[in-house]
Parts: structure tokens; C-alpha cells; sequence
């Protein structure tokens, strides 16, 4: 398998008039200015120096709206990056952007400058919850700009959020179906997370939002990986980033955020496929066999797996066994 390496220009809020009531990227980027043009090609040179040649390299700008900048604008940043495209040392352009700044010439460009991948932020497809969220678009809109994206021939993601105003647990099971329909091949999964100075924070002070709790978001987002992982779509990211921003209580206020949260997922997607197999069986010694790639997930976040097995029986032992497939577990008795 191929090493994938990203290197990442973050350009929070660029181009972007609307702020989303749970939106503040400076404080989720650490960053009080967007990176320039001029900056770039530094950036791609410092990754570059630590990033094995063997690598399979991607160009990745997040953070914005960057299909909103004036076609000049985007063309600066993407000039940047075709000397290394030429040179075969970036294989690979990824962007952000939101569907309502999608169209036939913009995507022309983008196709012009090698871009392969174009992320959209759908977040929720269901109307409600994106105008309680102030996305400024509408779900009929994900799904128009989804199908020009795909008859252009890039690489479709659709990133969604849980626990967003308005949303609900069947609402974003709907969504991440939905994403699967509408062709997406990769995705990210945020639990929605109350940042100081947005109108999220507003909302939570007086009452108006209850954001999801780590129970819930672990439960949502372990539902819609499943969901994801059925139908093929690979699944970039689950949670935001840990950073200093985020830790922090000066920006982070509240919501379910953990510095491993994805474990916290996978840890619970196995203990659900524990009991399905263990059904009501307790007592004696358990011998389970899963791929190594699983052992880690299996134990569990902090040993809760085990510890949760170990309650049930007097021993139990899980053994590595690379021919079976990743996701399942053979149980002996």
C-alpha cells in the first residue's frame, strides 16, 4: 500500500461572506491570517524535506471556501503548486469549498491545474438543519453541485457534522445514506463542538443548544462509520484535530471533544460487534482471534473492552491472526 503524505495550507474563512453558528476558523486553525500565495511554495518546501521520496504526496487547501475567490486569486495559489506537479513530487491536489460555489467554469479550472479531489461541506442534508445552522444553502444544492463534481471526473468527499441545531440521530443516519447516494468516495465525520465568539455560543449560554453528549457523539458517529464503511467510502477523518485551540477552554467551550476521539468510536463499534457475537455467553475462558491491524480496537480505549469482557469471564485472551478479515473476530470458547 501507498504512503499517502498531505501537505496541508489552511485559508480559514477565505472568501467565505456567511458564518455558520458554529463557525470560527481562526480559533480552529490557530491562525490569525490566512496564508498567501507567496507563502505557499515555502510551506511545500519545508514538508517536502521531511516527507520519504517514495511518498505518495497531496496538495490539500482547507479551512475555506476556496472555490469563492475570484478565479484569479484561486489560480495564485494553484500556480504555486504546478512546478511540483510537473516534477511528479505532488501527485495529488485536494481543496475545500462549499456546493454553492460549484459550477461548470470554475470546475474547468480546477481540472485545468490538476486538482483530482474537491471536498464539499454538505454537514447535514436536511433543510431544517442547515438553516438552523446558517449554512446559506440548501440540501438540493449539495446534491446539484455533488453531480456536476462527479461528471467532471473528481474525486467526490462530503463531510458532515452530528449534533448540529435542529439535527437528530435518525436525521444524520439519513444524511450519511444520503452521502452514499449521491457518490461521495471519501467523507469526514465532526461532532459539532461550541467555539467561543460564534453564535453557537450565544445559542448554548441562553439556553437554545444542548450540544450532543460524548456518549451520543461516540454512539452517531460509530452508527454513520458503519454506515460508510458498508458502501465503500473512505472515511478521512472522525473528530477535528487536536490542537492547542481546541484543548483549551478559552476556545473550546463545550461539546464532545477528546484528543482521541476516533479510538473512543472504534473502541465502541467493537464492543457492539462483541456483543453480537457473545450474545448472553459469560463464564470461563474466552479466546478471541482478529487481524493485528484490529487488537488495539478491540482492547479498547484505555483497556475498556477488556475490562468490559473481563467482568464477563474468568480469562480472556485475544489472539493476532492476519487471515482474518479486518472488522471481524472468530470467538472460541
Amino acid at each position: 500500500m501507498k504512503r499517502v503524505c498531505v501537505i496541508p495550507v489552511f485559508i480559514p474563512e477565505k472568501a467565505c461572506p456567511f458564518r455558520c453558528v458554529y463557525c470560527n476558523q481562526y480559533h480552529i486553525t490557530q491562525r490569525t491570517c490566512s496564508v498567501e500565495p507567496e507563502d505557499v511554495k515555502q510551506q511545500i518546501d519545508n514538508y517536502l524535506r521531511t516527507i520519504p521520496p517514495y511518498a505518495h504526496v497531496r496538495l490539500g487547501f482547507f479551512g475555506g471556501s476556496f472555490t469563492g475567490m475570484p478565479m484569479g486569486e484561486q489560480n495564485r495559489y494553484l500556480e504555486v503548486a504546478q512546478p511540483y506537479i510537473e516534477s511528479g513530487r505532488i501527485r495529488e491536489i485536494q481543496l475545500s469549498t462549499r456546493p454553492d460555489y460549484i459550477n461548470e467554469e470554475i470546475l474547468q479550472n480546477l481540472q485545468a491545474h490538476h486538482v483530482t479531489t474537491i471536498e464539499l461541506g454538505a454537514q447535514s442534508l436536511d433543510d431544517e438543519v442547515l438553516r438552523l445552522s446558517g449554512r446559506g444553502h440548501t440540501a438540493a444544492e449539495v446534491e446539484q453541485a455533488s453531480a456536476l463534481i462527479r461528471s467532471y471526473q473528481f474525486k467526490l468527499g462530503l463531510q458532515m457534522m452530528l449534533g448540529l441545531p435542529g439535527d437528530t440521530r435518525d436525521k444524520a443516519l439519513a444524511t450519511a445514506r444520503r452521502i452514499v447516494e449521491l457518490g461521495a468516495q471519501c467523507t469526514r465525520i465532526y461532532p459539532t463542538l461550541v467555539i467561543k465568539d460564534t453564535e453557537l455560543e450565544t445559542m448554548y449560554r441562553e439556553g437554545n443548544y444542548q450540544p450532543l453528549t460524548m456518549d451520543e457523539a461516540v454512539a452517531q458517529a460509530a452508527d454513520v462509520m458503519d454506515i460508510f464503511e458498508q458502501a465503500g467510502v473512505q472515511i478521512l477523518r472522525v473528530g477535528l484535530h487536536p490542537s492547542e485551540g481546541l484543548i483549551s477552554r478559552e476556545t473550546l467551550v463545550a461539546g464532545p471533544f477528546h484528543v482521541s476521539f476516533k479510538e473512543l468510536v472504534e473502541t465502541e463499534r467493537w464492543r457492539r460487534r462483541l456483543v453480537a457475537a457473545l450474545g448472553g455467553r459469560k463464564g470461563g475462558i474466552l479466546q478471541l482471534t482478529v487481524h493485528p491491524s484490529d487488537v488495539n480496537a478491540v482492547v479498547g480505549y484505555g483497556g475498556a473492552n477488556r475490562k468490559w469482557l473481563e467482568e464477563r469471564f474468568q480469562q480472556v485472551v485475544i489472539r493476532q491472526e492476519a487471515g482474518v478479515e479486518r472488522g471481524k473476530l472468530k470467538t472460541e470458547k
